[in-house]
């Protein structure tokens, strides 16, 4: 319940609560549905504070504390989309942020009932389909990752190094564009 509070907060931890829900419903498959349960928790009471503080804080502060693009982004599609928003927000796996959709529903003053609802059906949703594949699943990745962790090890290192690469490059070019225009 703790880190679904602080995954859900301004400091969010992406993918460990994750993590942490499979792994635990892999140790001990039949309480697949608790630990769905308590992360679900942890994270309605996260995202509830964080909607409480966008709220007192409103739309300024709001669009003080995130880039210019990231809200205007955000708020298009909670404008249209409202409970939808907020609930597939919460299905969706990183890299997709959550905290600018609680911070939009906060900031515009979305009705508390239908954002609590929507933050609980995401997350229902996505933790009890996370800790039952980890229930059915879980062993066997961990078993593989086991016996064969070095060479997954190594091939996640590389995919990262080729991607950073990339980034580097296309910040380098674009910069360069930006220089000569």
């Amino acid at each position: 319940m703790l880190l679904g509070l602080l995954d859900n907060s301004l400091i969010p931890v992406p993918g460990s609560m994750d993590a942490l829900t499979i792994v635990l419903a892999a140790a001990q498959q039949e309480w697949w549905p608790y630990y769905a349960l308590m992360a679900t928790i942890g994270a309605l009471i996260g995202g509830y504070l964080t909607y409480r503080l966008a709220q007192k804080g409103g739309n300024e502060r709001l669009k003080a504390s995130m880039r210019r693009s990231t809200m205007a982004k955000v708020e298009r599609i909670f404008a249209r989309w409202g409970f939808g928003a907020i609930a597939v927000a919460a299905i969706l796996p990183p890299p997709v942020p959550m905290v600018p959709f609680l911070v939009a529903a906060g900031a515009t003053r979305y009705s508390r009932g239908k954002f609590l609802a929507a933050l609980a059906v995401g997350r229902s949703v996505r933790y009890s389909i996370l800790a039952f594949l980890g229930a059915t699943y879980g062993r066997r990745i961990l078993s593989l990752i086991s016996h064969h962790g070095q060479p997954i090890v190594i091939l996640i290192v590389v995919i990262v190094a080729a991607a950073a690469c990339v980034a580097i490059f296309l910040l380098l070019r674009r910069g360069k564009a930006r220089q000569s225009a």
